[in-house]
């Protein structure tokens, strides 16, 4: 399989966990947050980060380009799960 393709499925995997912690920060399920947006950005930036530096771990930092390659692979298709689960989990309450 392609670098690219490895790095859309792990980022999409964690996009999915990223949009669901967004969503239960979101809307305050977690008690003593209370509802809190600015976390639920910085959350899943975070797990971005982390997930980028998963993929160099994983899949070796030359192979993956390192900073840039994950990046530009990687940030698409996660900005997009994420914003799609955290709206259609949100819309459903």
């Amino acid at each position: 399989m392609d670098i690219e393709i490895k790095l859309t499925i792990v980022h999409s995997a964690l996009a999915l966990v990223a949009g669901f912690l967004s969503f239960l920060l979101s809307t305050g399920a977690i008690s003593g947050l209370g509802k809190n947006e600015f976390l639920a950005v910085l959350a899943g930036l975070l797990i971005l980060y982390l997930g980028g530096q998963l993929s160099e771990r994983m899949f070796g930092k030359e192979a993956v380009g390192g900073t840039k390659g994950w990046l530009w692979s990687g940030i698409v298709p996660f900005f997009f799960v994420w914003v799609m689960v955290w709206v259609i989990l949100y819309n459903m309450l």
